[in-house]
């Protein structure tokens, strides 16, 4: 039978899910940039052709990394219940479920990186071994400034797998609009909460597509500007 909830209460309820949601994405997009980031650049240097070649590191690191992005993410969350317990106190929540949010994305970003960096013409690496540069300098003046409109696109596609994510984490108790979505929606019979979540999550998908490619091409114009 249909809930007779009014329409100004499931407003309020999506409103407050889509906060949850949008705090869950940021946070984890934060943190599994700035680690996987790192990944992404160690993969590259220690691949064959790099510039810091080690075949037994490199593939270390990529088993790892695919290890990662192979898992699915309702197993690490089941997996990292202990962990994010011994680091929060709890596991309920929109800020525990940051925790396997931001570690399903690391390998995902680190991935991304590599392939991003790895589309760096070799010429201009080539160019700037010959000067001399050190391997921390090419690193930050050559491969991340000729990569990064690709890399914000990565960044944007990044985010919008941890909305997918964070989805699916609202149905063990990470909240947000996928916890709407299952418990006011599909458990209590109301297709208004069902049908405005999955309009909510389409529109913030939507947003973080445009907005990256937007900054995307802002970045692209300036680099192209002052190379002039």
């Amino acid at each position: 039978m249909r809930s007779a909830t009014p329409w100004p209460t499931v407003f309020d309820g999506v409103l407050v899910a889509t906060g949850q949601t949008l705090y869950m994405v940021a946070v984890s997009t934060l943190i599994a940039v700035l680690l996987g980031i790192p990944v992404g650049i160690w993969l590259q240097l220690t691949a064959p052709g790099g510039l810091r070649p080690k075949p037994v590191v490199h593939n270390l690191l990529g088993f790892v990394v695919d290890l990662g992005r192979s898992m699915p993410f309702l197993v690490l969350l089941i997996l990292l219940m202990s962990f994010t317990r011994l680091l929060l106190g709890n596991t309920i929540g929109p800020t525990a479920a940051i925790v396997p949010l931001a570690v399903g994305a690391i390998p995902f970003v680190g991935r991304l990186v590599q392939n991003v960096l790895a589309e760096v013409h070799f010429s201009v690496v080539e160019a700037a071994v010959t000067t001399g540069a050190s391997t921390a300098k090419i690193v930050r003046s050559v491969l991340m400034r000729e990569s990064l409109p690709a890399m914000i696109n990565a960044i944007g596609v990044t985010a919008i797998a941890i909305l997918g994510y964070s989805a699916l984490a609202g149905v063990v108790g990470g909240g947000g609009l996928g916890d709407v979505a299952v418990r006011m929606g599909y458990q209590r019979f109301d297709d208004r909460y069902l049908w405005s979540t999955v309009a909510v999550l389409a529109v913030i998908a939507t947003l973080i597509q445009l907005i990256s490619n937007r900054v995307a091409r802002a970045v692209d114009r300036r680099r192209h500007a002052s190379s002039v």
